[in-house]
């Protein structure tokens, strides 16, 4: 203990600011550098599940979100805490990024600082503390989970992670059940952030050995794994829920056989290794549609092996087993052994578990330091260098966060994958989509956009295609994406066969995948039925359109009575489509009862969430309008006009994507004006329908033809007037 108390003393010679200022100022520094981040705006990867589109969280924080944070499954996990936090910022901020970006760089900047306090606490040694939490704060590997708002879970249950450490340090100096319960409350917490803590009671075993050093032979470590049993409970616990909340995202063996998942294991711990070391290309990292080389499993394998050894050939060194360890065990519950989702490593995993790694380096690297007496300057310039350097790239990683189009061309440009082609497709197909001027200025804008979207849905195409060859499987779900990106596209073409074709081949895999694992495909399968009804209908085959919607009429009703939630606005959508077919065929009275479920349901969503659900019930409004005028009930249809162009004023107000829906709408209402010989009403309306088609008309020449057709009906108009 001789050696332990010198070093702590030199230590203590080398700063004079005490540890609370250090941790302070780590935390203020943390908060600088991911000030760029307050600039970015959501991204549609699963920031719409989680904020932009969730009508629970855009109610902001109220009983009604509580109950719901504690009972939902949504999103795959059972993580009441982060939707708590979630429309907590709602509540706050509404949907100003800015503030919800905020909060997650403060979680983060104050988990930086209690990593700090707890180390320096536990070990009484200041440099080697501040060392692996400055690493932790700002190594780019964490910038996934600190700039992406969909990730608050990550930020927030490792702060907790780190409390309830905290908590069992204060635990071991005076063990006691009321001490006890503060770490399983904190534990509590962690999990219900994101279960991915359920190792925490391991890493208190392993905190045992060192630098608490209450194990000293084998007996005493099965003492204090009983300990744990309460901590080991909430953690199976934990895992039951998150096994039924991810029932529909797990891959089953089928999908990815167990010998490829342990050599993606294998491949992936000694990947996050050199990341640590060498953090470029980060990205996404979808699993590759081809297997793995085997000499990249195999070497880092090896690897492995061999640092494992090294760690234990130093007994006196008990940081060194330690902290790989920690690595390696925080790593297991999303190594890929139980697969979910896509993703065959992600930088957010690696959030905790690098903590380990930090620990191990600089302990190592401050022992190495004293033994060879080195001076504080060459201490502290090589630490300096490296934090800049680390600094320096984290920003630029940061970079990548300010929009979709530009994160998803980086993930593109670190490795080519069908996940990322369909991605960027969408993007560049949805109008809607938030681009910077910097991503337009290199992507054009109307048809060189929809050209390059095709290019990357067919790429994607062709690259599942060869892969379902291998493990079809595992690829038929991304080859019925691709398929389905491309009728979406040839649909707003107007490519009607082309895209009945593509829709066709998406639901004929659907239909294989469906009664595989219902969970998973029955809402794509659903989505693809109305799909190939709506083609159907276009080419007038309305008895296999009426088959089509139906049946997705009643996967929907079926989903809906489970999570209605998230499946009614579906059951809206497919009443609406059979309710098109209906007034198509002249068949008014179910087309009017079709549409007035659908009308209900639009309504109570849209009084819950109109963020989200305004535009659904503005639609429906107009197929109303549609149908009362074409059963001349023309107060009946000005009435409903009206509502929808009050809910698209609102809609086009805050994005200018909705202006078209408004200027057909305007169009509608003209029509009625002018059948019931209100000419001055119908004047203005189908004079301000045509300013917004000639202002969309400038960027997009496809509304020429409506604003030629609206124009027109202008035209008549004045000689209704003046006959």
């Amino acid at each position: 203990m001789k050696p332990v108390r010198r070093m702590v003393k030199a230590e203590r010679k080398r700063h004079s600011l005490p540890p609370p200022a250090i941790g302070l100022l780590l935390a203020a520094f943390a908060i600088v550098l991911y000030w760029p981040v307050l600039g970015h705006s959501f991204i549609v990867y699963d920031d719409r599940e989680y904020v932009t589109t969730n009508p629970h969280v855009l109610g902001g924080l109220n009983w009604e979100a509580v109950k719901w944070a504690f009972t939902s499954t949504e999103a795959a996990n059972w993580h009441p805490l982060t939707w708590i936090s979630h429309a907590l910022d709602t509540q706050l901020f509404g949907l100003k990024p800015a503030g919800h970006h905020f909060d997650s760089i403060l979680i983060h900047a104050v988990s930086a600082a209690v990593l700090f306090w707890l180390l320096a606490w536990i070990t009484k040694r200041v440099e080697p503390s501040l060392l692996a939490a400055a690493l932790f704060a700002v190594h780019p590997i964490n910038v996934e989970s600190v700039a992406w708002i969909a990730e608050r879970k990550n930020v927030l249950s490792t702060l907790f992670f780190l409390l309830a450490i905290a908590a069992y340090a204060w635990y071991a100096q005076r063990p006691g059940w009321r001490r006890y319960l503060v770490v399983a409350a904190f534990f509590a917490a962690g999990l219900m952030a994101k279960p991915m803590v359920v190792t925490l009671p391991f890493v208190l075993l392993l905190l045992d050995y060192w630098p608490f050093r209450r194990i000293a032979d084998a007996r005493s470590a099965l003492r204090y794994l009983g300990e744990k049993v309460p901590l080991l409970l909430l953690s199976a616990c934990s895992a039951w829920i998150t096994l039924i909340a991810q029932r529909g995202a797990v891959r089953s063996l089928g999908d990815f056989a167990l010998g490829m998942r342990i050599e993606n294991a294998v491949a992936a711990y000694g990947l996050y290794v050199w990341k640590m070391l060498w953090p470029a290309g980060l990205a996404f990292y979808p699993h590759a549609v081809s297997a793995l080389p085997q000499w990249q499993w195999m070497f880092a394998g090896l690897c492995l092996t061999g640092v494992t050894m090294l760690v234990f050939a130093f007994p006196e060194k008990r940081y060194l087993p330690v902290g790989w360890l920690w690595f390696l065990g925080t790593l297991v519950p999303v190594i890929g052994l139980v697969q979910v989702g896509e993703a065959s490593m992600a930088d957010r995993y690696a959030y905790v578990p690098l903590i380990g790694l930090f620990i191990l380096i600089s302990w190592g690297l401050a022992d190495l330091a004293n033994a060879y007496r080195v001076s504080v300057f060459w201490r502290v310039i090589p630490a300096a260098c490296i934090l800049a350097a680390l600094c320096w790239v984290s920003r630029s990683q940061m970079s990548y966060w300010d929009s979709d189009y530009h994160l998803w061309s980086r993930a593109l440009a670190v490795s080519e994958n069908p996940l990322t082609h369909n991605a960027l497709g969408v993007l560049l197909m949805n109008p809607g989509s938030e681009l910077t001027h910097a991503d337009l200025a290199g992507i054009g804008a109307g048809p060189e956009r929809t050209r390059a979207a095709r290019r990357h849905f067919e790429r994607a195409l062709e690259m599942t295609r060869s892969a379902a060859q291998q493990n079809s499987v595992a690829y038929l779900p991304d080859m019925a994406r691709s398929l389905n990106n491309l009728g979406n596209l040839d649909r707003i073409e107007n490519l009607v066969e082309q895209a009945r074709y593509h829709y066709g081949g998406a639901l004929e895999i659907y239909r294989e995948l469906a009664p595989r694992d219902p969970a998973a495909y029955l809402p794509n399968l659903a989505a693809a039925l109305n799909n190939a009804g709506s083609m159907d209908r276009l080419q007038n085959w309305t008895d296999e359109a009426r088959r089509e919607y139906e049946e997705a009429l009643r996967i929907n009703r079926r989903l809906a009575e489970q999570n209605p939630a998230k499946y009614d606005p579906n059951v809206a959508m497919t009443l609406n489509n059979l309710g098109l077919l209906d007034a198509n065929q002249n068949r008014m009275d179910e087309a009017r009862e079709h549409y007035a479920e659908a009308l209900k349901i639009d309504r109570q969503l849209a009084d819950r969430s109109p963020g989200v659900y305004l535009s659904d019930l503005a639609t429906t409004l107009n197929e109303c309008g549609l149908l009362d005028a074409a059963q001349n009930r023309l107060e009946g249809a000005r009435q409903e006009f009206e509502e929808a162009l009050n809910a698209n004023r609102r809609l086009a107000a805050q994005n200018p994507v909705y202006l078209p829906q408004m200027a057909m709408t305007l169009t509608s209402l003209g029509r009625v004006d002018r059948l019931q010989n209100r000419i001055d009403e119908s004047r203005q309306h189908y004079q301000e329908a045509l300013r917004v088609f000639h202002e969309l008309q400038q960027s997009d020449r496809r509304f020429a033809g409506d604003a030629a057709s609206v124009e027109g009906s202008l035209n008549e108009l004045e000689r209704q007037s003046h006959s």
